[in-house]
């Protein structure tokens, strides 16, 4: 998997991509859940994910009505998917609790925890590290910042609209985003 995400990002055409490319060799990217207790929980949990929703993007582009809607080109579609959750990087840490094994023993069992260095949110905080080796469009910028639709406060319905009315690619990211979490990597525990 990490040849292929490595392959996907090598083929865009656009200053400092090696840099971010460089960059997320000295992160625990690869290694990274895609979450503590939901989809990916496990090491490769956050790849995995990140080639999911790419591979159901590019499908879901291909057919209406976004076919007749979004015309993004492959660096976009690369971009968008690949790095949405790049704010998971360096965001996961493993502790331990105690629970009862089979045998009605105590052991320390580990699991995965949150330790946010960087505090800015989700998505704008993915568009912040992109940003800080390539330039991203405002389309892309807008699908990264709001790929996780009305899971965001209700507060901000208002404005996940209209994003979605202006920039259809974001609703497809998030579509993308949502299917793979809960049609492939849910069904894959």
């Amino acid at each position: 998997m990490k040849e292929e995400f490595i392959e996907l990002l090598q083929s865009i055409q656009r200053d400092g991509i090696n840099n971010l490319i460089n960059y997320l060799e000295k992160t625990d990217f690869y290694k990274a859940p895609a979450s503590t207790k939901y989809h990916g929980n496990y090491e490769g949990g956050l790849l995995e994910h990140s080639l999911n929703v790419y591979h159901i993007l590019k499908e879901k582009l291909l057919n209406k009505p976004y076919s007749d809607i979004v015309q993004v080109s492959d660096d976009t579609v690369i971009l968008i998917t690949l790095l949405h959750d790049i704010c998971k990087t360096n965001y996961y840490i493993v502790d331990f609790r105690n629970k009862k094994n089979s045998d009605g023993v105590w052991v320390k069992e580990p699991y995965y925890t949150v330790n946010d260095t960087i505090p800015y949110g989700h998505g704008e905080k993915s568009v912040m590290m992109i940003s800080k080796f390539i330039k991203l469009t405002m389309e892309e910028m807008y699908a990264i910042r709001w790929h996780m639709g009305f899971t965001e406060p209700k507060e901000l319905y208002g404005t996940i609209s209209s994003v979605y009315e202006k920039f259809p690619l974001a609703l497809a990211l998030h579509e993308a985003d949502l299917e793979a979490t809960y049609l492939i990597e849910s069904r894959n525990k």
